[in-house]
């Protein structure tokens, strides 16, 4: 599991572009609509979610950590 640091408040579609895990802001939105994205272990279908420092996110088996910068 990886380690990303980051500047809290971050939303979900806005982490995944950050931490590489979506290419671009249309393709997280995809991500997240398809239901491809876990948010501590769950589907999480909602693109404005706000994450913090902790919670984890999965795309496609790589799991990523949100740190506080």
């Amino acid at each position: 599991m990886t380690e990303v640091n980051v500047r809290l408040p971050i939303r979900l579609g806005q982490f995944l572009k950050l931490a590489n895990l979506a290419e671009s802001g249309a393709h997280a939105r995809e991500l997240i609509e398809t239901g491809e994205v876990l948010l501590n272990g769950s589907p999480c279908t909602q693109r404005g979610k706000q994450l913090g420092e902790g919670d984890t996110v999965t795309v496609h088996g790589e799991s990523i950590t949100v740190i506080a910068d």
